[in-house]
């Protein structure tokens, strides 16, 4: 095998056995970038030299016995999140030359372990979107079948780690823009719950916001995401107590299952990998129910209104000038105009929403420790689907074409809760099928004993078929 196909715990083990150099490793992502990101278009910007010099860094780190638990490895990261003197356009026209004067919590804990950050990828424009494409760099697509969406906003990201263009990456999901991705593209996804992974302001203040990971492997999650977590001076909500609950066997875990959260319309072939999975719990021995959660399609509006309410608003004060109009996609444009009919009232009933949202989901947890249930209603999404001109169909409904077929965002406004997306089979289009493993909140040690026993179902040293 190629050094770009392995996981990143095999990685760092051959780096410290001294049977693969980080220089070589590099190399081998530079090669593969090189093979196929022109069909994917995962990065808006590589750093080739700087990563070959900071590969060379590494390669005497672990000569000398200084290399650090992430030395080596090349990371991809968003171009949306902050890195000090890297311009970071947010997938806008407006922002082309726009370079940060900070660099943000995530990303300078994973250099401080010595992950190498290699390149940044692609993103819709300002993360308004569940796809990803922007005018200034183009359509992003799912490297299972290139005619549709590889997901969003962190598409780029999970472009690049399901194609093996990087050992990692991260995202952020304030919608479900980190595990939309993940599933779309085959690998793990993980929203932690509010404030354990420490956040700039003013998204340091929002629940429904999070920053993560996307891995190829469980063992790369669980390796690589302790190291970002903790507290942090910038981020008052980073100071959550770290989950210490010890690991529960299977036999001693209820898990509730739903295919629709009570009011979605969710793909036959989703319904079926998700009810097989469901099959793969029980026969390890988890007490496995299906259940009918108190739902409706409020939910949907519950979360436009607040992504509208602290997001929108912000990228209205700082980006919507007449001058900028002319560059907008359409999707940024009318996403801008809904924000501008967002009332008190609007955000007051949202509020009150949500707490008949936990009150419904509170009576699954009281019985159950984990809920899983689908990441995506349909993968049947095209590369450059615009959902302000586009229509979404699914089981012959039309379905809300901005919200109505992702299945994440009630567990951002729910943002407590961690959310873990994960692969689960395939889906008639070709691309992978996921399921959500969604915890109580703050607990999130079932969700990875769960992840645990439904990842040894399947067989993920699998490529996408353009190689």
């Amino acid at each position: 095998m190629q050094p770009y196909q392995l996981s990143a715990t095999q990685l760092l083990e051959m780096m410290r056995q001294r049977e693969l150099s980080p220089v070589e490793l590099m190399q081998s992502y530079q090669q593969r970038i090189n093979q196929v990101n022109d069909k994917v278009n995962a990065f808006a910007f590589e750093f080739p030299q700087q990563a070959l010099a900071a590969a060379r860094q590494a390669e005497q780190d672990y000569i000398s016995g200084h290399a650090r638990r992430l030395s080596g490895l090349a990371v991809a990261i968003k171009d949306e999140t902050y890195i000090a003197g890297q311009i970071t356009t947010n997938g806008s026209l407006c922002l082309k030359d726009a370079v940060a004067q900070s660099t943000d919590p995530a990303p300078a804990a994973l250099m401080a372990e010595g992950a190498i950050v290699h390149g940044r990828t692609t993103t819709p424009e300002c993360s308004t979107a569940a796809v990803t494409w922007s005018r200034i760099w183009g359509v992003s697509r799912n490297p299972w079948n290139l005619a549709l969406t590889c997901g969003g906003s962190s598409g780029g990201s999970a472009i690049a780690v399901a194609s093996g263009m990087a050992s990692f990456a991260n995202g952020t999901d304030i919608g479900g823009s980190l595990r939309i991705p993940a599933a779309f593209c085959g690998l793990y996804g993980y929203k932690p719950p509010h404030g354990r992974v420490a956040e700039i302001p003013p998204f340091n203040i929002d629940p429904y916001c999070h920053h993560g990971l996307l891995t190829r492997s469980l063992d790369d999650l669980q390796r690589i995401y302790p190291l970002m977590t903790g507290p942090n001076w910038i981020d008052s909500h980073s100071f959550v107590p770290r989950d210490k609950s010890p690991a529960r066997s299977l036999s001693s875990l209820r898990v509730a299952v739903s295919s629709n959260l009570g009011f979605y319309q969710v793909d036959q072939d989703i319904r079926a990998n998700l009810e097989q999975s469901a099959l793969h719990l029980q026969q390890a021995g988890v007490a496995v129910e299906f259940v009918d959660l108190d739902w409706d399609d409020q939910v949907i509006e519950t979360a436009k209104i607040h992504q509208r309410a602290l997001m929108g608003m912000l990228l209205r004060r700082n980006l919507d000038k007449p001058e900028n109009r002319p560059l907008f996609t359409p999707y940024l444009a009318w996403y801008l105009d809904r924000v501008a009919e967002l009332s008190a009232d609007d955000i007051f009933e949202a509020n009150l929403h949500v707490c008949r949202m936990w009150e419904a989901l509170a009576k699954v947890f009281k019985r159950f420790d984990a809920l899983i249930c689908p990441t995506l209603a349909t993968t049947r999404i095209a590369a450059d689907f615009d959902y302000s001109q586009h229509q979404v169909e699914i089981n012959d409904q039309v379905v809300d074409a901005n919200k109505g077929w992702f299945m994440t965002y009630p567990f951002n406004t729910l943002g407590q809760c961690p959310a873990l997306s994960m692969p689960n089979g395939f889906c008639q289009t070709g691309v992978p099928s996921s399921l959500q493993i969604v915890g109580r909140p703050y607990q999130e040690q079932t969700l990875f004993t769960l992840a645990e026993a439904l990842s040894h179902y399947h067989d993920w040293a699998r490529w996408p078929p353009f190689n």
